[in-house]
């Protein structure tokens, strides 16, 4: 399986099974991760880490601290898609996958909106 990201008639096959999307919080400023896994069962959000707290995004109790951010496991079920979506007035996401980081812009134009995450389309 492998994921891919898709934006109108664009295509973007990402390698392997597992991409870590990052963002900086648009009121905090802080890093915001999250771990998709794609399994016969949808898109698994694996992890999510937070640098800090504040302005709605506490993490939950269950959180613990590892390198300085907090990490947890949501309790949600598989999802068919993630939509991303890139107003312009934040920074770029970021794509992490095979030890890599690369900015969304580097995959796609910047005027692609909305982004999709989801399993490539069989064919």
């Amino acid at each position: 399986m492998s994921l891919c990201l898709l934006a109108a008639a664009l295509t973007v096959p990402l390698t392997g099974d597992t991409v870590t999307l990052a963002w900086s919080h648009s009121v905090e400023h802080v890093r915001w991760e999250e771990t998709w896994r794609d399994t016969p069962e949808g898109l698994v959000l694996v992890e999510a880490r937070v640098k800090g707290s504040g302005a709605g995004m506490d993490p939950p109790p269950e959180a613990h601290l590892e390198d300085g951010f907090w990490a947890w496991t949501p309790a949600i079920p598989p999802l068919a898609e993630v939509v991303l979506r890139r107003s312009g007035a934040t920074a770029d996401w970021e794509l992490c996958h095979d030890g890599a980081c690369r900015s969304m812009a580097a995959l796609l134009p910047p005027e692609a909106d909305p982004v999709t995450l989801a399993p490539c389309p069989a064919g």
